[in-house]
């Protein structure tokens, strides 16, 4: 809403005061000598706040896109971030795309055309961007617009708030029937590498992700209580993960032949404090157990789906994987559908069982 207001000043002048108000921004007022003047400055004032061009401070005319980034990088990045190389190199390609341009003319109109043309580029494994990597460099980039905003006072707000992100694919459910578990974990037992098996049964059977599994210590696995303490998590909680069957009685053997010269369960080859590469081995076996279409991080994925079939509710999923909401794990609610159906026929017989 706008108003344009006439007044007579001491001298006997007419001004023109105009104002202008937006719902969920600070009132603008200016005065002006012609009325032609003024209803140019309500438009221009308008456009602006509506495009985020116009609350800039000082230091937004100031400081380039460049100048946030490297900041970004080298004061929070390395204490902020699980992943500092990949967010590194996704600031990086924002800096490259729009470094330099000085942070007031940063629109959400410039963004979201940045956004479109990350879909025309490659990843680093050599596939095309989809709309889940589009989501996770607009997140960075919008973290560090927000640290600018409360920390640095370079910016007035966020502009990517104002930016729609791409919609992303439903969560992936790819898990092994019992044939192809049954296959891989053979091949795996077959294969030269002898932390293989014991590896991708600890994945089966706790839902650890690789990172977290790879950098174990023998200081975070209690065998006597049946348990491992994950301390370094990808959402920065510390998770507990119970040790049963199978996997027990082989981390239990692989205890007894454990090396003294290193911390970690599976230390590499060359470089004994450095997680050993199960990619080759793990991918061989793959092929030699006739298993396409299937990652390591699908081993977390039949984790969850097993406990799924056999009963578990979607809040112990949740809490068995790690996730802080049942967000991440609804995509395997159907395969509960057994579960669920059984609970209801309980609830009906007790309820009506008379009737």
């Amino acid at each position: 809403m706008a108003t344009i207001k006439e007044r007579t000043s001491k001298d006997g002048s007419i001004r023109y005061t105009a104002e202008v108000r937006l719902k969920g921004y600070p009132r603008q007022t200016a005065t002006f000598k012609r009325k032609t003047d003024a209803k140019k400055w309500v438009q221009d004032t308008e456009s602006a706040i509506r495009e985020g061009r116009h609350f800039k401070t000082a230091a937004a005319k100031k400081h380039t896109l460049a100048e946030l980034v490297d900041r970004y990088i080298n004061e929070v990045l390395p204490s902020k971030s699980k992943r500092p190389r990949v967010q590194k190199q996704q600031l990086g390609w924002w800096k490259d795309k729009i470094g330099a341009y000085v942070l007031a003319d940063i629109t959400p109109a410039l963004i979201a055309q940045c956004r479109d043309e990350l879909g025309e580029g490659i990843t680093l494994r050599g596939k095309p961007r989809g709309n889940s990597t589009k989501v996770r460099y607009m997140a960075v980039l919008s973290s560090a617009f927000s640290h600018a905003v409360k920390e640095w006072q370079w910016l007035e707000s966020n502009p990517m708030k104002s930016v729609s992100k791409p919609p992303e694919p439903k969560g992936r459910v790819r898990f092994l029937d019992d044939e192809e578990r049954d296959k891989l974990l053979q091949a795996c037992k077959r294969s030269k590498n002898k932390h293989l098996y014991i590896c991708v049964t600890l994945a089966l059977s706790t839902g650890m992700r690789q990172a977290e599994l790879m950098n174990l210590k023998w200081s975070d696995v209690n065998l006597k209580d049946r348990y491992i303490i994950l301390h370094e998590t990808k959402n920065g909680d510390r998770r507990r993960v119970p040790l049963a069957g199978h996997a027990l009685e082989l981390l239990l053997n692989h205890a007894k032949v454990r090396r003294l010269d290193t911390q970690l369960l599976f230390p590499g080859k060359k470089d004994k404090d450095q997680p050993i590469n199960l990619r080759p081995s793990f991918q061989k076996a793959l092929i030699a157990a006739g298993i396409s279409n299937f990652r390591w991080h699908d081993l977390r994925h039949c984790t969850a789906s097993y406990l799924a079939m056999n009963g578990a509710s979607l809040a112990e999923i949740a809490e068995i994987l790690g996730h802080r909401t049942l967000n991440m794990v609804r995509r395997y609610a159907h395969l509960s559908d057994g579960h669920v159906s059984s609970v209801i026929e309980s609830m009906n017989t007790k309820i009506f069982g008379g009737v």
